[in-house]
């Protein structure tokens, strides 16, 4: 996404975890393979950190001396590989950042490439500017012409399904098919029983102004799927198996489509595999990487595979989608499945869905749905003794959740009003019967999820 002045130099390596130029690991690991030492930590650290500067570094210019960074790691470098020298601390790590300036060879235990890192941004900069020498010549329009002509060559004259959500990837990868191949493609928005209170009429209204979409009912066969499952992978994998053959049933009535475009995000690929290859953990399957069958009949079309969030909404003002589709909140393709721990039944989905809809309807009317990341419920798998017109309940609770965040891969609790909190809890608890407590969620991730599951 960065052009360089000149060639680039043999090493101007960043060990971030997220590729950037050359060959990229985290800081661990890198250290590990030049020669140092990588220690299991006693003590995990997750969330915020100070980090200070003990050399000074073309890495740090122009930063103060200490600064808040964000961290998720349970191991640390204590052996630093040799002519390597320390370039910062923390209070919990001797080595929080390393560097070898001759070979140009960088490494940080803290993620800058987050929001909550309000540094890192210059930490970047730092690195791809003053040393790997790269000009910011790169821009969207160049991502649309790129995809549009690589779209073209992959599919040349064949039709291409894409599910629609009324969400801002699908919206967006929609758009940026229509205006690669036009009636080529074939927008399909499923009711899989899973949405939110209203949703399926909003999106239909939304959508069918700006794309042609075809409704696909289908909430009975996915609710059949879901009896009795419990498990979060197995739910994320019958939802992701179960719109295939949904959209193999919609293929064989159009007489065939051999494309089949998805809106995976590259934090989806982190969380379900590794997006080049790599070791890493699976945190959570994503209907629409790991949940795919076997036997998928469509060969994919992913062109947002290497963009991350927010990358989406620039791209989506590029293609001038309105602002009311680009500042939706992220919601996750199996839907309130995953936002209700155990088993999923109609009954329990409709007391998620009433009580969702109340958070939402406050958020707006308080003026802080667009000052969030994601704001969702979820309903827990226990019941709660509560007290209701002197008489004793045993219901349900709801907990509460909402972020902060720029792309997903970290995100802090949202610092809510305490009386928006109460208005939100007492509105639920008396108009939602079967729910008599309602608690809110203050973990950040990591090294909690976003998603309960």
């Amino acid at each position: 996404m960065f052009a360089p002045k000149a060639p680039l130099p043999d090493r101007a390596i960043f060990s971030l975890g997220i590729p950037l130029l050359g060959i990229c690991y985290g800081m661990q690991v890198t250290a590990y393979l030049l020669g140092g030492k990588v220690t299991r930590n006693g003590v995990r650290e997750y969330g915020g950190a100070q980090f200070e500067k003990i050399q000074v570094s073309p890495l740090f210019a122009g930063l103060p001396q200490r600064f808040r960074v964000w961290m998720s790691h349970g191991d640390s470098v204590t052996r630093l590989p040799a002519e390597f020298v320390k370039l910062g601390k923390t209070g919990h790590l001797s080595i929080a950042a390393m560097g070898h300036e001759a070979r140009r060879i960088y490494g940080v235990q803290f993620h800058p490439e987050v929001e909550h890192t309000p540094v890192g941004k210059k930490i970047l900069e730092n690195f791809l500017f003053r040393i790997a020498r790269c000009q910011p010549e790169w821009t969207m329009q160049e991502f649309i012409a790129e995809k549009t002509a690589q779209i073209r060559n992959t599919v040349g004259k064949e039709r291409v399904l894409c599910a629609v959500s009324g969400g801002v990837d699908s919206t967006v990868l929609a758009t940026l098919l229509y205006r690669a191949i036009g009636r080529q493609l074939v927008a399909v928005f499923v009711d899989n029983g899973l949405l939110r209170a209203g949703e399926a009429e909003m999106v239909l209204k939304t959508l069918r102004g700006r794309l042609p979409v075809r409704f696909v009912p289908a909430a009975e066969r996915f609710l059949n799927r879901l009896k009795g499952v419990t498990d979060p992978e197995k739910k994320r994998k019958i939802i992701g198996n179960e719109f295939i053959r949904v959209f193999e049933d919609v293929a064989r009535q159009l007489g065939g489509i051999k494309f089949l475009a998805q809106g995976t995000l590259y934090p989806d690929l982190i969380e379900s595999r590794s997006a080049f290859g790599g070791p890493s953990a699976t945190i959570k399957t994503h209907h629409n990487v790991g949940g795919l069958p076997k036997d998928l009949k469509f060969k994919l079309v992913e062109p947002l595979k290497e963009l991350f969030k927010d990358e989406v909404r620039r791209l989506g003002r590029a293609l001038r989608i309105p602002k009311v589709i680009l500042g939706r909140h992220p919601f996750p393709g199996p839907g309130l499945a995953v936002r209700i721990l155990g088993a999923v039944t109609p009954e329990r989905l409709k007391l998620v869905r009433a009580a969702d809809e109340i958070f939402i309807t406050e958020l707006r009317r308080a003026g802080y749905y667009d000052k969030v990341w994601q704001a969702l419920c979820v309903l827990l798998p226990v019941r709660s003794v509560g007290v209701m017109g002197d008489e004793r309940t045993y219901e349900n609770v709801v907990a509460l959740r909402a972020v902060t965040s720029t792309d997903a891969m970290t995100a802090d609790w949202a610092r809510l009003p305490e009386d928006l909190l109460a208005r939100i809890a007492a509105r639920i608890t008396n108009e939602v019967p079967g729910i008599n407590r309602v608690v809110y969620d203050i973990s950040s991730k990591p090294p909690a999820t976003i998603e309960w599951e």
